[in-house]
């Protein structure tokens, strides 16, 4: 069995090509998942390993900051090798189908299809050709989460009006990170924080076309990230620290630093490449 290998925009995300199908339906893994998947379990076992996206022919595996891929690569390819001469399928339906909310199976399942499809065939594609990655993860209480990546993250608001446009029972659409357990935003820092952002900052970088999201807050740090406009312009430091960072610390004292977890480097037009 061969596999090939892929850089990708983000230094971070590797894309390994096995050269048969995996998963046509895709599925967007985090550690937690990985139950849902053995082949992703495999992957995550090796620690260092913050995601594993599955494709029809391609699985994406993303690295945490620290970990270096020429120690890593060798091993998810072993991983991925194992797996596949071990004969076990790619997903496990039944746990997948068992970590599904079932009250809103039933009536969430025709938008989610319809915005999974529309992802897939028409907003994934043109992702990817500005060397990033939208990816469906789930649809609830009207929100459509997505998983973005890299250059991804400036086609939010475009996203958005289309899935509006085709579906109407979307109302918004969000980060798929909020689904994700992060205790930092509701404690009171973060919640002072999440709402300095969204009354005084972002109305003020939106203007030329950016967002700032608070990732979370650990201790004495802020995480955030800088997406659309702002992911990759030359002025992002700047905006970060003689900005954003004042304001925040001005407002939560106890906040000794405030961290920019973006990749520049994927931006639209990236000043750090």
């Amino acid at each position: 069995m061969f596999i090939q290998t892929e850089e990708t925009a983000s230094p971070e995300i590797l894309r390994f090509l096995p050269g048969q199908d995996v998963f046509a339906p895709g599925a967007d893994l985090t550690a937690a998942d990985a139950a849902q998947s053995p082949l992703a379990k495999r992957i995550f076992d090796l620690g260092s390993i913050s995601r594993v996206c599955l494709g029809a022919d391609d699985i994406r595996v993303t690295k945490l900051a620290g970990a270096e891929w020429h120690v890593l690569r060798p091993q998810v390819l072993a991983a991925i090798m194992d797996h596949f001469m071990s004969g076990l399928p790619v997903m496990d339906e039944a746990s997948a189908s068992e970590a599904a909310p079932e009250e809103d199976a039933e009536v969430l399942s025709s938008a989610a299809a319809e915005i999974k499809e529309l992802v897939d065939t028409r907003i994934r594609p043109a992702a990817k050709d500005g060397g990033g990655d939208v990816a469906f993860k789930a649809f609830k209480d009207g929100v459509a989460y997505l998983r973005f990546e890299g250059g991804g993250y400036g086609l939010m608001q475009p996203i958005e009006n289309m899935l509006k446009h085709y579906v109407p029972e979307v109302e918004s659409v969000k980060d798929a990170i909020d689904l994700e357990d992060r205790p930092g935003l509701e404690t009171d820092e973060g919640k002072a924080i999440l709402q300095l952002l969204d009354d005084h900052i972002n109305p003020q970088v939106a203007a030329h076309g950016g967002h700032i999201s608070l990732i979370d807050v650990k201790e004495d740090t802020a995480f955030v990230r800088l997406e659309g406009g702002c992911q990759g312009c030359s002025a992002s430091s700047a905006t970060l620290r003689q900005g954003v960072e004042v304001e925040i610390k001005k407002l939560v004292p106890s906040i000794a630093q405030v961290v920019d977890v973006t990749d520049h480097s994927a931006g639209a037009s990236p000043y750090y490449s």
